[in-house]
């Protein structure tokens, strides 16, 4: 049995000391799960500082050095960069280490993880619905997962005790726990989110098309809208590229509904218009009602 409280680790290592990961670094220490945290990153600066706030515990700057010995190791860094660094740490991930992520995209990427895990450690992937628009290390804080949706995509090699052990920490931080087949997560997340960024940053640079001083007019309709849009791009670069087959179906949807609301405009069709108006604002107001 579980034990709230109970501390699985000795050693955890966060690659990629974000919002995210940070966030759960601050949320594993709360719950006291582990004893000693290190994080890895590219800039040293960050990673002091991380330190300094006492997010994080010790650092490397070397991914191989930060995962040896470590019992659990969380992927925070941007998904294209998970499988080159885990061909890096393959050699050290010690015999039942649990290897997890807080990434956006899952399907192959998923399956390609788990190949690479050496005998007796193993990869599930999570993805926790927190965060913002906003990276960084100053506003993480363990309260983020806090009433979130954590997705989790065990696939048919996984251990059931390694899966409860995920769950628990996930729920102890406060998460709404789903467990969902890797590549139906990628179809979900195609539609709801990668989908949304996209538009967010083409309706910006559409604006700039015609006349960037525009966007100084922007009220909170706009602003609300594309929020979105001030995400970290080599983060959504990444995502958009290991979801593209998704993404495209995706964009190709959307452009059907965006034509037919063209052509109602085109022929002053004014009963129209309003039907698909009503139409998306009782589905938007249905979120989270259910």
């Amino acid at each position: 049995m579980i034990k709230e409280g109970q501390i699985f680790f000795e050693r955890v290592t966060i690659l990629g000391v974000g919002l995210i990961g940070a966030s759960f670094a601050l949320a594993m220490k709360k719950y006291t799960f582990c004893n000693h945290l290190i994080g890895h990153g590219r800039r040293v600066e960050n990673l002091e500082r991380a330190k300094e706030m006492g997010i994080i515990d010790s650092f490397e700057l070397n991914p191989v050095k930060a995962c040896a010995d470590s019992d659990l190791v969380l992927f925070a860094t941007p998904v294209g960069t998970f499988t080159d660094i885990a061909k890096k740490i393959r050699p050290v991930l010690k015999k039942g280490a649990l290897i997890t992520d807080v990434g956006s995209v899952k399907g192959r990427l998923v399956y390609d993880m788990e190949a690479l895990m050496p005998a007796g450690a193993s990869f599930i992937g999570c993805h926790p619905i927190a965060g913002s628009n906003r990276s960084g290390i100053e506003t993480a804080a363990a309260g983020i997962f806090t009433g979130a949706q954590c997705i989790i995509t065990p696939t048919e090699k996984t251990s059931r005790n390694t899966l409860d052990k995920l769950i628990h920490i996930w729920k102890t931080f406060g998460c709404a726990v789903e467990l969902v087949n890797p590549d139906e997560h990628d179809r979900i997340y195609a539609m709801v989110s990668h989908l949304p960024h996209l538009i967010a940053y083409a309706i910006v640079n559409a604006v700039a098309d015609v006349d960037v001083s525009y966007l100084k007019f922007s009220g909170q309709g706009f602003l609300d809208t594309t929020r979105i849009a001030s995400s970290s791009p080599e983060l959504w670069r990444d995502i958009c590229i290991l979801n593209k087959d998704n993404l495209l179906k995706s964009l190709d949807i959307f452009k059907s509904n965006l034509e037919r609301l063209s052509q109602y405009l085109r022929v002053s069709d004014f009963e129209s218009l309003e039907r698909e108006f009503e139409k998306a604002r009782t589905l938007r107001e249905g979120i989270g009602q259910h």
